[in-house]
């Protein structure tokens, strides 16, 4: 039967960053026919603002899936149909009360894992598909169960899953993982590397690949992403921004987005953003940095493989009325051995709504290029004032000739 979560209202209220009370986190056991062990986890996060609510709504029911859904009430609330979402048509199985209340909602979907021979990297560039190996496919993962990861002080949980299918052994010892962390309440903040701007607006997750035996000697891998929009919201676009400022994220000077089409209302665009950079460590640095690229945004005739939580709260005319968009980021080319030797591998992502944060140069880092350049131009001023005064100086000795 339908029934609602459980919610706590906060009594710190902001009227332009939304604050986070608690994360709310349901786990049920799911025996379906392919993966018995398999935990089914659903994590709700709520960031409340004065007359607004931006609900965040992760899940391991098929592929890895986050909700984003922007709602013009402060007691707006998530409701589920439990028999109804566990079941071969989860269509209208999770829907927000009241329902007027809601503005906006888009969904972000991680499908699959692609490995492919990096030794033959031009043709991976033509667009041949030789190189790759037969994909890892996230909707068909057994998952952990996420109860014992969440920290309700860091609002933090991971979902972690093994390919329980995998016929290689690849993950005989290895894992695929999704980090996540909610809106940052009180200030923007910086996580370690690759440190993105996580605002209240935003939230974190980091995708991490720990010992998942390479199926070659010169294998990359490819994340497939893919988004749901709304028609009547716009289309994503693709943007990259480059910067001279790598302060945050030394040698890496670009971060790509992911950002909605102009809206009507005032609630402003929805973003994914990330930087070019993955890392083959847990401790994240310099020298283990992997570089990153993207592939264009793919548009024509995508669809959306079910089920998920996107299939259960869009309906089963997701594909009509929304449209969806799928993007592949790959992890390593030339430096793609890093992870053949440390076996790890982890990348970061912000997904929010409103203007994507941007870097900008500390105060610290102006202050040193202010009196970096300010010094020589003083000091040439200064020079060029003695200069002159010195010559008038040495003129007033000497009477003037007719």
């Amino acid at each position: 039967l339908p029934f609602p979560l459980h919610q706590k209202e906060t009594e710190n209220r902001c009227p332009s960053l939304p604050l986070v009370p608690e994360i709310l986190l349901l786990l049920v056991r799911y025996f379906g026919q392919q993966n018995r062990s398999s935990s089914v986890n659903l994590l709700h996060v709520r960031a409340v603002g004065r007359s607004d609510t931006l609900h965040y709504v992760w899940s391991s029911i098929g592929a890895p899936t986050v909700l984003l859904i922007y709602t013009r009430s402060e007691r707006s609330a998530l409701r589920v149909n439990w028999a109804k979402l566990l079941s071969a048509s989860p269509a209208g199985a999770i829907w927000i009360e009241p329902p007027g209340s809601v503005v906006y909602a888009t969904a972000v979907v991680f499908t699959k894992v692609f490995e492919y021979n990096g030794a033959n990297a031009s043709a991976l560039s033509k667009g041949q598909e030789e190189p790759f190996y037969p994909p890892y496919d996230l909707a068909g993962f057994s998952w952990q169960s996420a109860n014992h990861t969440v920290n309700r002080t860091a609002l933090t949980a991971q979902f972690q899953g093994v390919d329980t299918s995998d016929p290689g052994g690849a993950f005989r010892n290895g894992t695929i993982s999704f980090q996540v962390r909610g809106p940052s309440p009180r200030r923007p903040g910086r996580p370690p590397l690759p440190r993105l701007l996580h605002t209240a607006n935003s939230s974190k997750v980091e995708f991490i690949m720990d010992k998942v035996a390479p199926r070659g000697n010169s294998s990359r891998f490819m994340l497939e992403v893919v988004t749901v929009e709304e028609k009547g919201g716009g289309h994503k676009r693709l943007q990259s921004v480059r910067s001279i400022d790598d302060e945050y994220t030394p040698t890496i000077f670009e971060m790509a987005q992911l950002v909605s089409g102009p809206r009507n209302d005032s609630i402003g665009p929805n973003f994914f953003q990330w930087k070019t950079t993955a890392y083959g460590s847990r401790d994240a640095s310099r020298e283990n940095a992997i570089r990153c690229r993207y592939s264009p945004l793919q548009t024509a005739n995508r669809t959306l493989p079910g089920p998920s939580i996107a299939h259960a709260y869009f309906g089963e005319g997701l594909g009509r009325s929304h449209s969806v968009a799928a993007i592949n980021i790959s992890f390593g080319g030339e430096d793609g051995e890093v992870y053949a030797e440390k076996g790890y591998l982890s990348w970061s992502a912000l997904l929010g709504f409103g203007t994507p944060p941007e870097d900008a140069f500390s105060p610290l880092v102006m202050a040193i290029v202010a009196v970096g350049l300010g010094t020589p131009v003083v000091l040439l001023l200064a020079g060029g004032l003695v200069v002159l005064f010195a010559r008038r100086k040495h003129q007033s000795q000497y009477e003037p000739i007719n």
